[in-house]
């Protein structure tokens, strides 16, 4: 990858879809869950269940099965958890580093890349990712590394660190909102170059100050996924 940037080799790859293979771009819809978003003026984002109602009905109107974005937006979601807010509005995490996937719960999620289980956990702050995998990758010379948040409890039961999944595999189910912190089923999926110190977690949101950074270390998922 010498005369590659890491975007650029993200894009070069030929990745498996997260969902059954046999998805098409047709049951695909984009959603903006930003604090720009008038529509969501009328939702009370602090409620998961009103929320879904949101998300599902944009999802019919629009005759599609999956939503997804989020990549960068600034979110207001996250002033209902202590875990997110804070004081200093330079400080207050609610920048959004990875892509969801907004689908049913239990849906069955899949390796895209060939790698290894690097590291596990139920992560329970409210707000939080709930049960989560994070999956070591070294392609091409190329080390990084993409985890899957918000999954069901048994998607991390009996896993071991460095067994190999490949390509394809079927590696997690979804959770419902009473495991995987507090929200509408989905997959959040985020690209990590350098997971520094963490296992089984990743900061999947940002505050202004260190945006740059994160920025960088998490590339957007769209480059590896290509849903639009």
């Amino acid at each position: 990858m010498s005369f590659l940037t890491f975007e650029a080799f993200l894009k070069s790859l030929q990745p498996h879809s997260l969902l059954d293979a046999d998805r098409t771009s047709n049951d695909f819809i984009t959603l903006d869950l930003s604090i720009h978003n008038p529509e969501l003026n009328a939702v009370n984002v602090s409620s998961s269940d009103d929320l879904e109602h949101f998300i599902w009905n944009h999802i019919k109107t629009n005759t599609a099965k999956i939503a997804y974005g989020g990549y960068l937006e600034t979110r207001g979601i996250y002033q209902r958890s202590t875990y997110f807010n804070q004081q200093n509005s330079e400080e207050e995490r609610n920048i959004h580093l990875g892509m969801d996937l907004w689908i049913e719960a239990h849906t069955p999620i899949y390796a895209p890349l060939n790698g290894t289980i690097h590291s596990f956990k139920n992560n329970t702050n409210h707000g939080d990712y709930g049960p989560t995998i994070i999956l070591k990758h070294h392609m091409e010379g190329v080390e990084f590394y993409t985890l899957y948040g918000h999954l069901s409890l048994a998607s991390i039961q009996d896993l071991e660190v460095g067994v190999e999944v490949i390509q394809g595999d079927q590696i997690a189910t979804l959770g419902t909102a009473e495991v995987n912190g507090d929200y509408p089923p989905h997959l959040h999926f985020q690209i990590i170059k350098d997971i520094q110190d963490f296992s089984g977690d990743y900061p999947g949101v940002s505050n202004q100050l260190d945006l740059a950074f994160y920025k960088d270390n998490c590339p957007d998922p769209n480059l590896l996924l290509k849903l639009s």
